[in-house]
């Protein structure tokens, strides 16, 4: 049995998100990927990522895996893919893995960049990428408190309830280590960059509002580890919308699993 490991690039603007959903719910990255290995194959290949993306959420980076016992070689699983995928769909790389890896399980830790346009006049070319903003936002106030969120903390206040998801016991693990938080602006776009060992549901979108919040002095810059320690979402910012938000790359063992360099 091999393990065939993918990196998987997709514009979630008409998707579903990534995880495959009830019957007629849309089209998902997870589900277009099985109907085409299912083309290819003549049976169905259950395909696991690393990491759920939300409906509207795009991926240079995203990692995924299947197992078969085809033959077939790796680079010939990447042409008949891309050859049997939609156009928002593509699959940067597919390589022999050890059987015993996982994409999901394996993660050390994944990095999303969200993108905002800040300027008056909304955007036309990058509408489907970038959140626009049009109102003035204080760069060092929300640097200052991306910083707070650095280090082992309870995320609980930027997590979405998750509908999907029942917890065991009635009891979510919410703590996770962030890693790096960068934000920058080049010309009118800001980008806030986030790599963490894991994220909880719609934490990257929640922090960006809360960070947007004190950019605009609606929230305290000071006021970001208060409300880690409160764990209530109602005090944190708005979530901030789908179509900012990017999986850039997910790392393995202190490696980047992520072919595309671009």
């Amino acid at each position: 049995m091999r393990t065939v490991k993918l990196t998987i690039e997709y514009d979630g603007t008409e998707l579903n998100g990534w995880q495959i959903q009830k019957k007629h719910a849309g089209r998902t990255v997870q589900g277009d990927i099985e109907n085409a290995l299912t083309r290819i194959f003549d049976k169905h290949i259950p395909v696991r990522g690393a990491g759920r993306t939300d409906a509207g959420v795009h991926a240079l980076g995203q990692v995924a895996h299947f197992k078969t016992n085809s033959l077939m070689p790796a680079p010939e699983i990447l042409r008949a893919l891309n050859g049997n995928l939609p156009r928002d769909i593509s699959i940067i790389n597919a390589q022999d893995v050890p059987e015993s890896f996982h994409a999901q399980y394996g993660a050390t830790s994944k990095l999303y960049r969200y993108q905002i346009s800040n300027r008056p006049v909304r955007p036309a070319l990058a509408r489907k990428y970038v959140w626009h903003y049009p109102y003035p936002l204080n760069l060092k106030a929300m640097k200052t408190a991306g910083e707070e969120l650095l280090g082992r903390h309870d995320f609980r206040s930027f997590m979405a309830s998750d509908p999907s998801r029942k917890p065991v016991q009635g009891i979510y693990d919410t703590r996770r280590t962030m890693l790096q938080v960068q934000i920058k602006r080049t010309g009118t776009i800001l980008t806030c960059d986030f790599e963490a060992d894991g994220f909880l549901y719609k934490m990257v979108r929640n922090i960006v509002g809360t960070l947007v919040e004190v950019g605009s002095g609606r929230f305290e810059e000071s006021g970001i580890t208060k409300l880690l320690k409160r764990g209530n979402r109602n005090l944190a910012g708005p979530t901030a919308p789908a179509q900012g938000l990017t999986l850039i790359h997910v790392n393995y063992d202190g490696k980047e699993f992520i072919d595309n360099k671009s």
